[in-house]
């Protein structure tokens, strides 16, 4: 009766803490969205922060945020809608150009050209900067404008238009110098405006005193190229939304790249820079995640600002757990831990689950009916427990492997083939690649070589503890002897293991289910032959000598009394 009663609180253990790993939100490569979820409250929202953005009359970055709460059905976003119309309408120039009216040179030879009748024809139809720059009278009144400006960084800006040894524009005196007068006009005034962040400015202003001083003229050029590009998809005032908050060179040309691959994903990225005001961790964020990050960054926009900074900072795919009504408000009751100290809650969780399987190897250990007279002699005390940790070693990573999401996620890193085209210039301006070099092993081989090490590890460990539950019994040696050489086919295991692990690949790879890996497969076989090796020749072979050098002095004591008298005589 008090075995069962144990197996019965073991049992009920193990399900218990089984059940509290499972359901708590922390994952290795993922972050969970009740974590998000629960960053996000009490932050500014996607609909939110629309509306702060009317109120400051910036309508055009209000319209992309209004784009993506549309396309993720946001709650909300009519009241943001009807706030962008009646806006829109008392400021049609506002709305459509994005320029503030402080900003009276362009504004003054748009109505000049366009008039404006066409201004407020549609929210979504906004007239970006490039496409207004890069016409001559504009761009004459705006270097015009620049030209009285007390700033050095505009007077360094517009000095670069001496350079005649540029790299990624033609010259500003060519025949075709209009985009690079147009790309210094655009950056000119977003520095006399303060539209710019310091750190940003301080780059611009040393990467063009360089260029004017004889030095290579390639990093300021760069910056203007990635601002024209920038400039072609936004008007003026999403422009100075979207790179306000931009500190460095690095990150413009990252967000620009990404820009230019977005296409209908761009209100989403747009939005989330706006939600997070981190530029750099969204650029990095889809960097790392070329194909999965878009979706994960829009996914993460129902969960407020706090929701997308916290997916940028844990910097992984985002994991939607599905779980049955009341289990799933178990699993948000779980959330504070994963939110608050990550490193903590998995190493919880994985205690939690190594604890599931000990115990349920202890339940099944009271499980089993008593051993038998004959038997008890071999049996040495404590040593179950040893075989029981392991197997909740083993228990912790097959539960791992079989729940854990994203473990064999293959590198997304982005690489950018661009080629930049300006309107009204007569040829295509080549931009350098962003990429990361590939790795020579994908993440699936190096998690099959994991698999493989651990198992064989733990099989290493198992014949470890079998020889020593044999060296400390208390029979003869020459028993001790018999008792290793029925334990052959365990000390052999990690061969057998090995070879089938080889064989299954194999088949694996022949029926196309995983991808050719021969390193993989035949890892399997090397790690058995390695760790059998070292516990034959290391372990069990200075034991077998040792008990064979006792198995004879025991023969010759027990065959020959005087020399049993010979050996206890002092010298």
């Amino acid at each position: 009766m008090k075995r069962w009663v144990l197996f019965t609180l073991c049992l009920i253990g193990a399900l218990a803490a089984f059940l509290v790993s499972w359901l708590m939100p922390i994952h290795l490569r993922a972050v969970d969205a009740q974590v998000l979820q629960q960053a996000g409250r009490g932050t500014s929202g996607l609909i939110d922060r629309g509306l702060t953005l009317v109120a400051d009359k910036k309508y055009g970055a209000a319209t992309l945020l209004l784009q993506a709460a549309q396309l993720e059905k946001i709650p909300g976003y009519e009241k943001l809608s009807a706030a962008i119309t009646n806006a829109a309408r008392a400021n049609p120039a506002v709305s459509v150009l994005g320029m503030e009216p402080g900003l009276k040179p362009l504004l003054e030879f748009e109505k000049k050209t366009s008039g404006a009748a066409p201004l407020a024809a549609s929210l979504h139809k906004t007239q970006p900067i490039t496409d207004l720059l890069i016409r001559s009278e504009n761009r004459e009144n705006a270097l015009q404008f620049l030209r009285g400006s007390r700033s050095p960084v505009v007077q360094e800006l517009l000095r670069c238009r001496t350079l005649t040894n540029t790299v990624l524009f033609s010259p500003s005196q060519s025949s075709s110098g209009q985009a690079f007068d147009a790309a210094l006009a655009l950056c000119g005034l977003m520095v006399e405006g303060q539209k710019l962040a310091p750190g940003f400015v301080n780059a611009i202003s040393a990467a063009g005193t360089a260029a004017f001083r004889g030095g290579d003229s390639q990093p300021i050029e760069q910056i203007l190229i990635d601002v024209m590009s920038l400039g072609q998809r936004f008007n003026y005032g999403q422009l100075v939304s979207f790179i306000e908050k931009i500190d460095d060179p690095e990150t413009l040309r990252l967000q620009a790249n990404l820009v230019r691959r977005a296409d209908a994903q761009l209100p989403t990225l747009f939005s989330a820079v706006q939600l997070s005001g981190k530029p750099a961790a969204a650029a990095g964020f889809l960097m790392k995640f070329g194909q999965t990050g878009p979706k994960d960054l829009t996914a993460s926009l129902h969960f407020g600002a706090g929701g997308v900074n916290e997916l940028l900072q844990r910097s992984q795919r985002l994991y939607v757990s599905h779980f049955p009504g009341n289990l799933n408000a178990l699993s948000g009751a779980l959330v504070y831990l994963p939110l608050r100290m990550p490193q903590i809650a998995w190493g919880l969780k994985c205690f939690l689950y190594l604890l599931a399987g000990f115990l349920s190897a202890l339940a099944m250990h009271f499980a089993r009916p008593p051993v038998p007279i004959p038997e008890r002699a071999f049996q040495v005390r404590g040593f179950h427990v040893a075989r029981e940790i392991l197997f909740g070693m083993g228990f912790l990573l097959v539960v791992l492997l079989l729940s854990e999401p994203f473990l064999a996620l293959e590198s997304q890193n982005v690489e950018f083939p661009i080629r930049l085209q300006l309107p009204m210039v007569s040829s295509a301006i080549s931009a350098e690649n962003v990429g990361a070099n590939r790795s020579i092993m994908n993440q699936l081989s190096l998690l099959t070589l994991l698999l493989f090490f651990v198992l064989q590890a733990l099989i290493y460990v198992a014949c470890l503890v079998k020889l020593a539950e044999i060296r400390r019994q208390t029979f003869p040696a020459q028993m001790k002897l018999k008792l290793l050489e029925n334990e052959e086919h365990l000390f052999d295991a990690g061969l057998y293991l090995g070879f089938a692990g080889t064989i299954i690949s194999l088949i694996l790879v022949s029926m196309g289910i995983i991808k050719p890996s021969l390193m993989a497969a035949y890892s399997s076989t090397s790690f058995g032959v390695i760790f059998v090796s070292v516990f034959k020749i290391f372990h069990l072979r200075p034991l077998r000598r040792k008990l064979l050098l006792e198995a004879e002095v025991e023969k010759n004591l027990s065959t020959s009394p005087s020399t049993e008298h010979r050996l206890a005589a002092p010298l």
